[in-house]
């Protein structure tokens, strides 16, 4: 489908192969002058066959559009030792030859053989040196500023190609990130709010100030989902691991799952942060549903350049095929250059490897980047 742009140069290149046949007006001169009835004749046959040999390459590719040209230098043969000053011709043929050839090379030989047709056609029929020395000169200049014009012109298509490609893959990026993005956010806080909600409704008779509670907390994680759906769609930014960690200790609370935590974040960038952020946020979400385990272990490790990540449980295991959360674990580790490892032989391990970004690099991007 063509772009409004394209629509735009399709339109004005129309409007130049009209302005572009004015120059055929030359070919009157010799019929003018003769003020023979024959030379008119002569003239009305050729002069339509030149206009449909001239129109239609415009509008005809392939093979035929190159049949069209190479029959206006024909054209040209038959004509001009009647009109010679429809010598023009030969121009226009080495006109359309770039945009019927890919290559340079073609054309040019093209342009060569046509001068070298002018030249023999000249001496031959003993037509006025300035006559076929001027069609040389122009047949050459015209078809090479032809030639670079249909080069600009077929790079600038191959951009526009390259730049709808790449609004194409930047649109598939986004929505593939906004999904991985919602299952994320949605799959974990719709986990918590069916935990707290079964909860209540055990609670509501038994503790009835407990299971009040516990639907504040149904009201206060419903509103965070709303701005946390928000955030996935214009691009969600973690509100760090410490954060991250306090909100899945609520989580397994509610499930009954013990959390066990032996070592501290360490120093994270924005984007690491973000990424095992949300990744622990799905293995927990993963614990919670699947797992039936009773407790979960986190562990935070820096060495050998990687800053690591180990979930584990205690649960039934026997992960046989990733899913969308752990395919979109993993396609946000890869992104980084990270490690992905996944073993459920007992319980559930997963262990996340970053690299370390270190200080020199930090400096290194920055300076690229400004």
């Amino acid at each position: 489908m063509n772009t409004p742009a394209e629509f735009g140069r399709q339109k004005r290149y129309k409007w130049i192969r009209f302005i572009w046949v004015v120059y055929s007006l030359f070919f009157f001169l010799d019929p003018i002058q003769r003020h023979s009835l024959r030379s008119w004749i002569q003239f009305a046959i050729a002069y339509p066959i030149f206009l449909v040999l001239y129109f239609l390459p415009y509008v005809i590719r392939g093979w035929k559009q190159k049949a069209l040209v190479a029959g206006m230098f024909v054209l040209g043969l038959v004509y001009v030792p009647i009109n010679p000053s429809a010598i023009g011709i030969f121009v226009f043929a080495a006109a359309a030859l770039p945009f019927c050839f890919a290559s340079t090379t073609t054309v040019y030989l093209l342009i060569g053989l046509e001068c070298v047709g002018i030249l023999i056609q000249g001496l031959l029929l003993s037509i006025p040196a300035w006559a076929w020395g001027s069609a040389i000169f122009f047949t050459v200049i015209v078809g090479i500023a032809n030639t670079a014009f249909a080069q600009e012109r077929a790079a600038n298509a191959k951009l526009l190609l390259a730049q709808e490609e790449v609004e194409h893959l930047a649109k598939v990026a986004e929505r593939e990130r906004i999904a991985r993005d919602m299952h994320d956010v949605l799959g974990h806080t719709l986990s918590v709010i069916v935990l707290k909600a079964e909860l209540a409704g055990k609670l509501v008779t038994r503790d009835p100030d407990r299971a009040a509670r516990e639907m504040k907390d149904l009201e206060e994680i419903a509103r965070r989902a709303l701005t946390e759906v928000r955030e996935a769609i214009r691009g969600y930014r973690s509100q760090g691991l410490l954060a991250e960690i306090e909100r899945t200790q609520r989580t397994l609370d509610a499930a009954g799952v013990r959390l066990e935590c032996d070592s501290a974040p360490p120093t994270l960038t924005a984007p690491e942060e973000t990424v095992l952020s949300l990744i622990l946020r799905e293995a927990v979400t993963n614990i919670v549903r699947h797992a039936g385990a009773t407790s979960c272990h986190l562990h935070f490790e820096t060495e050998q350049n990687y800053h690591t990540l180990t979930v584990e449980d205690n649960g039934r295991g026997g992960v046989i095929r990733e899913g969308n959360g752990l395919r979109g674990m993993r396609e946000r580790v890869e992104a980084m250059g990270g490690k992905f490892l996944v073993d459920s032989e007992k319980g559930t391990r997963l262990t996340v490897g970053l690299p370390v970004i270190k200080l020199g690099q930090m400096l290194a991007g920055e300076t690229v980047a400004s």
